[in-house]
């Protein structure tokens, strides 16, 4: 991976049924299981900046706390075994998937159709060439556990909430929420009600939540596992984080401004912007670009295509070095929502609503794009051209006389 680090963690994916319950098999040097003691939820495999800015608002009431409990019980090896086989226990008998499974939904080639999207941790970039010689960077995006833990219809938003922007992300009653959790950890470390969020899903509790606005044919069951192959090779994406945080800057970080000289009568101007306030108005008009808090806002890249994918650590290799956020930050990833790859999916749905995977089918660890290069195929060969020499001239270049 030319030196970047890959986690390779998948975490316990509880399921009843058909579905046979399975852990994968992980070796890297960080080791990682729902509940293993060289690795606990202290330390953070990923890098969540963050920008502290004054409270002005109050948290809804039905705001509930995450962190709780975590402190040592002085219990023996024994017994901390032996709570760990309950809590798996309890979580295996509430699974959800004991149920009939939903009824999955039709793509609709006449309306839009807003899939669930997925919570992915950015590796970095790597190099890779095409099959024609040609260099691009690609960012690897790790899908790491990844369950849905719940589905909202759009007219239980409409009647209960008094949420105003909520309403109208729905669409105005066309589009449910669907919520999705990534990586498993101990429940004893959180709050019995951040617990009561995960009592649909039958999935330990998550470190990160996030919600997808899609359409009720795209509904999937709480407890389903999603993975990588969600996405196929070829497809465009959209994926937003948070950028890189530089906390509180001048207006040549900022902004690129030139600054002021160094000498010949400049004092204390040398990093400084100028004058605000000349002209007509007589004031700081609107929008002008000052010193101040740089980075840590959320942003999004839009039609990034996926070149690869590697099903074995569930791993997104996406087009360009540009995605936001430092490396080991969360990202979200869904499908574009741009015109040219809405119609593309409509000639080429995708797994609809997600890629449910079958013990009998196994899919390839690797997939590649057949125009990126495979370090497996024999060595780029390039074509000869012959090149005409033009004939070498004797003697000095005379001027042609006009008779």
């Amino acid at each position: 991976m030319l030196g970047v680090s890959v986690l390779k963690v998948t975490g316990g994916v509880v399921t009843v049924g058909r579905q046979i319950s399975r852990h994968l098999e992980t070796t890297t040097t960080i080791c990682f299981s729902l509940f293993n003691q060289k690795f606990t939820h202290r330390n953070e495999i990923n890098y969540q900046q963050k920008a502290f800015y004054r409270k002005n608002f109050s948290f809804p009431r039905t705001w509930v706390d995450r962190r709780g409990g975590g402190y040592d019980e002085n219990l023996s090896a024994e017994n901390q075994s032996f709570l760990d086989k309950v809590v798996l226990d309890r979580y295996a008998e509430n699974s959800p998937l004991k149920e009939a499974p939903w009824k999955r939904g039709q793509f609709n080639n006449d309306s839009v159709n807003k899939r669930i999207g997925l919570i992915a941790v950015k590796l970095g970039s790597i190099p890779q060439w095409t099959n024609d010689g040609k260099k691009v960077y690609l960012t690897m995006l790790q899908v790491l556990d990844n369950h849905v833990i719940d589905y909202v219809p759009p007219e239980v938003i409409m009647s209960k909430s008094n949420n105003s922007v909520l309403k109208s992300r729905t669409k105005e009653g066309r589009l449910g929420m669907a919520i999705v959790g990534a990586l498993s950890s101990d429940p004893r470390l959180y709050t019995p009600s951040y617990l009561k969020l995960f009592e649909n899903s039958g999935v330990p509790p998550k470190r990160k939540l996030t919600k997808f606005m899609i359409t009720p044919n795209a509904a999937v069951q709480p407890g389903t596992p999603l993975f990588a192959s969600h996405f196929r090779v070829g497809d465009y994406v959209d994926v937003g984080a948070k950028t890189i945080g530089y906390g509180f800057q001048g207006v040549m970080k900022r902004w690129g401004f030139k600054g002021g000289p160094r000498s010949h009568g400049a004092t204390k101007f040398h990093r400084k912007r100028g004058t605000i306030g000349s002209g007509r108005d007589r004031k700081p008009i609107k929008g002008m670009k000052m010193a101040g808090h740089m980075g840590c806002k959320w942003r999004i890249q839009f039609g990034l295509k996926v070149w690869r994918i590697n099903n074995k650590y569930n791993i997104l290799y996406v087009q360009g070095p540009v995605i936001p956020g430092p490396t080991h930050c969360y990202v979200r990833v869904v499908d574009s929502g741009l015109p040219h790859s809405r119609e593309k999916l409509r000639n080429n749905p995708p797994p609809f609503p997600t890629l449910y995977i079958d013990e009998k089918k196994k899919l390839a660890e690797e997939i590649f794009d057949p125009q990126l290069f495979q370090f497996n195929s024999p060595t780029l060969k390039f074509e000869n051209v012959e090149i005409k020499k033009q004939v070498k001239r004797e003697g000095a270049k005379l001027a042609k006389i006009k008779n």
